[in-house]
């Protein structure tokens, strides 16, 4: 298939050329960190036999569509993850391609918005039934009272960013006064609303899925574990640090690995949680659902994310590996499934 894959990049006046040259320096270890997620997509789908053009968009969003429209793609991989710099925005690519009228992978611009909001996302899981944590918005001039119905810890985020942006451990707050002043971060470092969650303790798990309503497959469950030596239970959360800082996981003893057994109740549920916030999000082909996991086998939903990180060696890939699908064709499922998603619409 002729195949365009859309992402963000910094620079703004690089062609589909210059894009394919950086591609072969990273996949050569020629950078000192690992390839770019768009890249390594792109070398699967070369490696499964499509004939593949790179379009970055940095801040002219007409780049995205005077290129497809020379390329004519059959249909295009939206690795988008922001624009201008804004991980926000990252549904305006998203929302091109569907003015342009091409056909894509991953969620639509709605599902984006919807599931970066914090807050709207678990009030739309909420009303299908699906437990999710207890929660205040406090916007720029609220004023920061104690939340109604909500007993501390809460664990305080931005309401709008992902990858983990904004948790610590300082996130975690136990009284009013730790609570106004991690708001007050919040409102000003990122400029956005903070929400303030019910801290659920219990095992952090992350359920990938593929596919689409009916045909919703869940891949083996992976799981941020915690040496309970060196960290406290309310420590037990995925910061910044713990995402993205290798040397910082080994120091407290934090690993990501295959999840533990769980019992045939919680798998109902997780199933049963993941089938209904894909279909009550408007989550298409790929996602990625965070979970807690609670002793009594209660499963709660912290949050959904549409269009995840998919390089190989995170979650994601390494669970669709452990279901039998090596990264090349990991990729090409997703394209297969925005595919077969085209043809029964």
């Amino acid at each position: 298939m002729r195949v365009s894959i859309v992402f963000d990049t910094p620079w703004a006046r690089w062609t589909p050329d210059d894009h394919r040259r950086q591609m072969e320096q990273e996949l050569k270890g020629e950078e000192t960190h690992e390839p770019e997620m768009e890249y390594q997509v792109a070398d699967a789908l070369l490696r499964s036999g499509h004939d593949v053009q790179l379009v970055g968009v940095h801040d002219d969003p007409r780049v995205l569509l005077d290129h497809c429209e020379a390329w004519k793609p059959e249909i295009v991989v939206n690795c988008a993850e922001s624009f201008l710099g804004d991980g926000a925005l990252d549904y305006v690519c998203a929302t091109l391609l569907e003015v342009g009228g091409y056909h894509y992978t991953g969620s639509s611009p709605l599902a984006l918005q919807v599931t970066r909001d914090k807050a709207m996302s678990k009030k739309i899981l909420a009303y299908h039934g699906i437990k999710v944590p207890a929660f205040v918005v406090y916007r720029t001039r609220d004023p920061v009272t104690e939340p109604t119905g909500i007993a501390f810890p809460v664990i305080v985020k931005p309401l709008a960013a992902d990858a983990s942006l904004g948790i610590a451990h300082a996130s975690v707050v136990d009284n009013l006064e730790s609570l106004a002043e991690r708001v007050a971060f919040i409102h000003g470092r990122f400029r956005q609303p903070a929400i303030a969650e019910q801290f659920i303790q219990g095992r952090e798990l992350y359920a990938s899925v593929l596919g689409n309503d009916e045909r919703l497959e869940l891949l083996p469950l992976t799981e941020l574990v915690f040496d309970k030596d060196k960290n406290e239970p309310e420590e037990r959360i995925a910061t910044q640090s713990v995402k993205w800082k290798e040397d910082y996981r080994k120091r407290r003893g934090i690993r990501t690995v295959f999840a533990r057994p769980v019992s045939v109740v919680a798998r109902r549920r997780i199933e049963d949680a993941c089938r209904t916030a894909g279909r009550a999000l408007w989550l298409r082909d790929y996602a990625r659902i965070d979970l807690r996991l609670t002793d009594d086998d209660e499963v709660w939903v912290l949050e959904a994310n549409a269009n995840p990180f998919i390089s190989q060696g995170h979650e994601m890939a390494n669970a669709a590996e452990k279901a039998g699908l090596p990264y090349p064709q990991f990729i090409d499922r997703i394209l297969q499934e925005a595919v077969a998603r085209r043809e029964r619409a």
